[in-house]
């Protein structure tokens, strides 16, 4: 077929020898700015944001009170708003109204609770976009991944709005508000969505900002969540000084906490000397294991995903454990896979009306952690490990001389020593590990090197292999050749050993976690033998 003048594939007015121009260099979408989105905040929540900062919210008002620290975005480290760290006592003054709060709300009927919680998600549906756009600029989240969170968390909500009823038969709500210490990953899906489910459950709540991102966009959902009546109190503070009055305070009803074993263990500790409800979900290495599988091809499409966020999930796969024979056909399909992957700037385009560029991943949370994994990484090859694919920065999307300390192209290292932190814990970053081995035996050691984890998967051809392996890995999921998710509405969600103390959640899980039942009741969980939930 003749190619017609002045189409893509014959450009006339260049000579064949001429070299071909350079690209535009990227720009930032129009409208997508920190600027816009803070002046989007302070226009939509006025009592919330003032102009250089933002406000705890606690006994009912937005208070200008403790010491505001800058904060930089791991995008490109400029400014953004940082948080209003409380002391001590005004954390107690504050844990004490959330009561009187609590006191007021658990009377309230339950149709209300649930028309104030529609409201707010109404609210968060209206404000979705900007919700999505804070987590761009907090916390690196590529906007389609950002976008996501916003709608687990209206999505999850409503689905409890909408079955309620029979959850909370024969239960009533705590006796004290519920306290939840989160990470910075999930402010919506997971943070939001908890406190909206605790208050629909007849609990007044409250919440710690994460100490490294989130401020604003969690800022933003609990003053729509406020306006609409909902019992919450915000504030920010270091774990350390605040967590006496959020963790220990005899008014706490119940402590949910999302983070790592070192925090997790000394909130356990506190929880489990006051015999106090808890949900404690803590880091664990989920570990993906390949063993007498003659078909690895579906993992192609797969493995992309897994680097979501850059791996920054409680739920990321970052250790492969594979049968030695099979080492090579995993190579084939995993190589490809992980050279493919986009990372780059989450708001950069090449024209004003292109669409944000569909990344699996952008920064990680700030430039120490990506410094920090670097280094691991670096040690851990000099200790003998063999690096299989390290990703380059050069190949990124990224704004002309911007910076890019906390961005980090992914990893991926053949048998990490036993003394390497990549060996037993999870990086929390685009690092992955492969341990190859031998005998069943080998293989379940390996799966397990962490001590309980959230989920696992096992790839293997034999039904009668994987019923038999599965039970022995200690993972509170496990797939057969497919990855397992947090999950949420009616899927229940734990973990083993190390990652998790306290109740189970999801579906009534949650609810139960967070009312009382019969007095005898012993919600499912990973509780010590000797204390028991009350």
């Amino acid at each position: 077929m003749a190619t017609t003048l002045g189409t893509p594939d014959h450009t006339p007015d260049r000579h064949p020898d001429t070299p071909a121009a350079p690209p535009e260099p990227l720009r930032l979408k129009p409208g997508t700015a920190w600027s816009d989105a803070w002046q989007r905040c302070r226009a939509v929540a006025p009592e919330a944001f003032l102009d250089d900062r933002v406000r705890n919210l606690w006994a009912g008002e937005w208070r200008t009170d403790g010491r505001a620290l800058p904060g930089t975005s791991p995008v490109d480290g400029s400014p953004i708003a940082g948080p209003p760290r409380l002391d001590a006592a005004t954390a107690h003054q504050a844990v004490r109204a959330a009561l009187d709060q609590h006191r007021a709300w658990r009377h309230l009927p339950p149709a209300e609770r649930r028309a104030r919680v529609s409201a707010t998600l109404d609210r968060l549906t209206e404000h979705r976009e900007l919700l999505a756009l804070l987590l761009v600029w907090e916390i690196g989240k590529p906007w389609r991944l950002a976008q996501a969170d916003v709608d687990r968390a209206i999505d999850g909500v409503r689905w409890y709005v909408d079955g309620i009823e029979p959850m909370l038969d024969g239960r009533c709500p705590l006796d004290g508000p519920v306290s939840n210490v989160a990470s910075w990953n999930y402010p919506m899906s997971v943070l939001v969505h908890a406190l909206l489910v605790q208050a629909l459950a007849g609990n007044a709540v409250v919440a710690k900002t994460p100490t490294d991102g989130g401020l604003s966009c969690l800022t933003l959902a609990c003053a729509l969540a406020a306006r609409e009546g909902i019992p919450v109190t915000l504030v920010s503070g270091s774990g350390g000084e605040l967590s006496e009055a959020l963790v220990r305070a005899p008014e706490i009803g119940c402590v949910s906490f999302v983070g790592g074993r070192d925090t997790g263990a000394a909130v356990a500790t506190a929880v489990a000397d006051l015999g106090k409800r808890h949900i404690l979900e803590q880091e664990g290495l989920n570990t993906w294991g390949i063993w007498n599988c003659s078909d690895l091809t579906p993992l192609a499409a797969v493995l992309p995903k897994l680097f979501d966020y850059g791996k920054q999930r409680c739920t990321a796969y970052p250790r492969f454990v594979v049968q030695r024979e099979l080492f090579d056909a995993f190579l084939a399909v995993y190589l490809p896979a992980v050279q493919g992957l986009r990372i780059g700037h989450p708001l950069a385009v090449a024209a004003p009306d292109d669409p944000l560029p569909a990344l699996d991943l952008g920064p990680l949370i700030n430039a120490a952690k990506a410094k920090e994994l670097a280094d691991q990484v670096s040690e851990a090859v000099d200790r003998g490990a063999v690096p299989l694919h390290r990703g380059s920065l050069a190949d990124g999307r990224f704004l002309p001389g911007q910076d890019t300390r906390a961005y980090l192209p992914p990893v991926t290292l053949l048998n990490p020593p036993p003394s390497s932190p990549l060996h037993h814990a999870e990086p929390f970053g685009p690092v992955d590990t492969i341990v190859l081995v031998d005998t069943e035996a080998e293989l379940l050691a390996a799966m397990n090197a962490s001590n309980g984890a959230l989920v696992a998967t096992l790839s293997t051809d034999d039904p009668e292999t994987y019923t038999r392996l599965a039970p022995q890995i200690r993972a509170f999921k496990t797939g057969h050749g497919v990855p397992r998710s947090r999950g949420d509405r009616e899927e229940q969600f734990g973990g083993f050993g190390a990652s998790w103390r306290g109740a189970f959640v999801g579906g009534d899980l949650l609810v139960r976690a967070v009312t009382q039942g019969p007095p005898d009741e012993r919600p499912p969980g990973n509780f010590p033998d000797h204390h028991l939930m009350p």
